[in-house]
């Protein structure tokens, strides 16, 4: 029996609409909550299963050191300011793996070489938002609003992006991320949804009741901030729908245990479940290496063997359905060009990013920094590509999304990315 008290319906709204996101208490705070139960009942949107093409967004957060993962395989300025850092292409132990151009690929993310190999994969170099600033949290806010150096933009360039007319049975699960909370790239008023693990939003169908209907709809239905009443609707037509798809589990793809390879995991599931998704987001923590990066069993390593296996996984789970799917990482910014006493790096500008796809320009790495010396790179890798021409290039080539109003003030550059 649920009982619609005031406090219940308070508590519902709070729990539900945490930071605007779906947020499941249930295993926190003892049973499912009253209001879950009740979401049970709401009646699916029409046609919401569908095969939908899907970006899928990594993010890095740390700032990944660019020239670590991908590294001119013989240069001297580096090799000289990088002296316990820069892989030669000679060593047997730890071997720059050769992709084109010049460069090469860490041997730690040696998962990702043969989808490089296959055409399947392209590379972003000297890549970033063009603006100095050395702070985690501000560039990370930054890359996710799509607004550098403006604090006060509300929204994120994702949910923007998703702004366009779409037919009032899309999905509840058009976007997607795979976090405790929602990501500030997904902030704004179209309904997106936030969950850790997609079991959370199943539970035991007894506890649905016919007078699960009543209350938490017509509550909904009421509230008058339109972005909590979007998100409202959305998830509980998300629980509803959840439970009516088998959500596949790969038999034999094998992907790591973290945090990273779980989300992608869920993510394919969803894929394959065809559910309407176009947009998820997932995390790759941990990347701030200043000190130790140069080690086996440091960060850099363990980090670039997860990224790498992961999405190697994912890219192997999803293989029916890859010709739907684009895959492309981000991060705030790079690091120093030079080693510091700590046998790390310490902030820089620009970085690298992977974009994975079956219809890409094959064999494609993406730099507008020819010479990488001491003129060019005295401190850091200088950011030559601005991130938000890879992300418009991305919607417009793959979702068919125009970059109109998805990043005020600016006028990206179409990146030969994909085949022509």
């Amino acid at each position: 029996m649920c009982h619609d008290t005031m406090n219940e319906r308070e508590w519902s709204r709070r729990g539900f609409l945490k930071g605007g996101s779906l947020a499941v208490f249930g295993i926190t705070l003892g049973g499912i909550p009253p209001f879950i139960a009740k979401a049970a009942t709401m009646p699916l949107r029409s046609n919401a299963l569908s095969r939908k093409k899907t970006v899928v967004t990594i993010f890095q957060r740390g700032a990944m050191d660019g020239l670590a993962a991908v590294q001119p395989m013989e240069n001297t300025f580096l090799k000289s300011v990088r002296p316990n850092l820069f892989l030669d292409s000679k060593n047997k132990t730890e071997q720059l793996l050769p992709l084109v151009d010049g460069y090469g690929l860490n041997p730690y993310l040696g998962a990702l070489k043969p989808l490089f190999d296959k055409g399947q994969m392209n590379i972003v170099h000297g890549v970033g938002l063009p603006i100095e600033n050395r702070s985690h949290f501000d560039m990370q806010d930054f890359m996710e609003s799509g607004t550098p150096g403006v604090k006060s933009t509300s929204d994120g360039w994702i949910n923007r992006s998703l702004k366009r007319p779409v037919s009032q049975n899309a999905s509840p699960f058009r976007a997607v991320a795979l976090s405790p909370s929602r990501p500030r790239i997904f902030y704004g008023n179209t309904p997106t949804l936030a969950v850790e693990r997609l079991q959370d939003l199943r539970f035991d169908q007894q506890l649905v009741t016919d007078e699960a209907l009543n209350g938490i709809g017509e509550q909904y239905k009421k509230e008058q901030n339109e972005r909590f009443r979007n998100a409202g609707k959305n998830g509980l037509e998300a629980i509803k729908l959840l439970r009516s798809i088998d959500l596949e589990t790969p038999k034999q793809t094998s992907y790591p245990n973290s945090t990273l390879g779980s989300g992608l995991q869920q993510i394919a599931q969803l894929i394959k479940a065809q559910v309407g998704l176009e947009v998820a987001f997932a995390e790759s923590t941990g990347w701030d290496t200043h000190s130790r990066q140069p080690t086996k069993n440091g960060a850099f390593a363990r980090n670039a063997q997860d990224l790498a296996s992961a999405m190697a996984a994912f890219w192997e789970d999803i293989s029916t359905y890859q010709d739907d799917v684009v895959v492309m990482t981000m991060t705030e910014f790079g690091r120093t060009t030079r080693q510091n006493g700590a046998l790390g790096t310490d902030h820089g500008s620009g970085s690298c990013q992977f974009i994975l796809g079956n219809n890409l320009d094959q064999h494609y790495l993406h730099h507008n920094l020819k010479e990488i010396n001491e003129g060019t790179c005295e401190r850091e890798l200088p950011v030559t590509t601005d991130v938000r021409s890879v992300f418009s290039t991305v919607l417009s080539e793959h979702l068919n999304i125009s970059a109109s109003g998805t990043f005020p003030d600016f006028v990206p550059q179409q990146l030969s990315l994909f085949k022509p």
